[in-house]
Order: structure tokens, then C-alpha cells, then sequence
């Protein structure tokens, strides 16, 4: 993970009112993804986490890529919980809330009894993920894993279902600087 943590070293951050923020090729997309980078990230998901499911299941906007790519190389369709509904047959709409906003987002194309793993670029409030989760499971889905490149250190709304996430690394973002944990 030699690029993942070089590139933290570079990632500026930036505050929203009073929330220091990552910016960072893997969540946000700036500046430039390189095709190394999340090739590496990508390789190090695939030996992290279970894959033995029907869907991999990934919230917009910034999980997709790191989805694809997923998907891409295991073969496992991907389905992407979209900010916007499409009101098809059988759509399920779920708000979650971060530190720094709140949205509706909608889920289709996952039933009952879909073995699902979710992946995701970060995992800071956890309002996006827990909300995802409990979407899931009153779906009916079974959540098999549930993965983040980064997780901000420190208390999240996660914390408090019964689900959990593996993190390729640990960060906290202090004085404007990247920690590694």
C-alpha cells in the first residue's frame, strides 16, 4: 500500500466549517486518480475482504469507481445506491447524514436474501454507511462485508448497529496534517 500512503502525504485538506476534510484522489476524485493508485487499492480490497456474495454494492458518488474496479476484476455485479430516485419497481429510499451534509439516496436492484458486499472510499461520521446498512437489512439483503479504503479514527454512527468495517488503513486529520494509525 506503498502509493495509498504516499499519496496521503500529498492530499491537502480543507475546512467546511470547521470540519477538516480529506481531499484525496480515492475519495473525492482530486486532484488526478492515478490508474496505479487504485489498481493498488483495488488488489489489496480483493484480499481483504469476502467475496463470496451475489452483489457489491457501493454508494454514490465516490465508491463507485473503487466499485467498478471491483467488480472489473471479480466479476460480481455492482450495484450503485444512487442520490437521486428513478422510482422503479421496487426502489428503497434511505437518509443519511455526515458531518458535513444530508441527503436522501435510493437503492435498487437488491432483494431479499442477496448475499452483498459494500465498498466505500471512506468511512468518517459513518452516517452514510449505517444508513446503508439498516436500508440493507430491512431489505432483507445479508450483509457478507462491508469495506473502506480509509477510516477516520474516532467515534462513528456505525458504532452504534451491529455492523462493522474493515478499513484498508486508519487515519485522523489533525492540524491540517494526515495521521497514519
Amino acid at each position: 500500500m506503498e502509493r495509498l500512503l504516499d499519496s496521503l502525504d500529498e492530499a491537502p485538506i480543507i475546512d467546511k466549517d470547521g470540519y477538516e476534510y480529506l481531499v484525496h484522489p480515492i475519495s473525492n476524485g482530486v486532484p488526478m486518480l492515478d490508474p496505479a493508485l487504485l489498481r493498488e487499492v483495488t488488489v489489496e480490497v480483493m484480499n481483504t475482504v469476502d467475496l463470496d456474495v451475489d452483489k457489491i454494492v457501493a454508494p454514490e458518488a465516490m465508491g463507485i469507481h473503487l466499485a467498478t474496479a471491483l467488480s472489473l476484476q471479480s466479476d460480481i455485479p455492482l450495484v450503485v445506491i444512487r442520490k437521486r430516485p428513478y422510482g422503479l419497481e421496487g426502489e428503497v429510499s434511505l437518509h443519511q447524514e455526515t458531518g458535513y451534509s444530508e441527503s436522501e439516496m435510493y437503492i435498487n436492484d437488491v432483494g431479499p436474501g442477496d448475499r452483498v458486499v459494500i465498498v466505500d472510499d471512506m468511512l468518517s461520521t459513518g452516517g452514510t454507511l449505517a444508513a446503508i446498512c439498516q436500508a440493507l437489512d430491512d431489505i432483507g439483503a445479508e450483509i457478507v462485508d462491508i469495506v473502506v479504503v480509509m477510516r477516520k479514527v474516532g467515534d462513528s454512527a456505525l458504532d452504534d448497529t451491529e455492523f462493522e468495517a474493515t478499513s484498508l488503513i486508519d487515519i485522523t486529520v489533525e492540524d491540517g496534517e494526515v495521521v497514519v494509525h
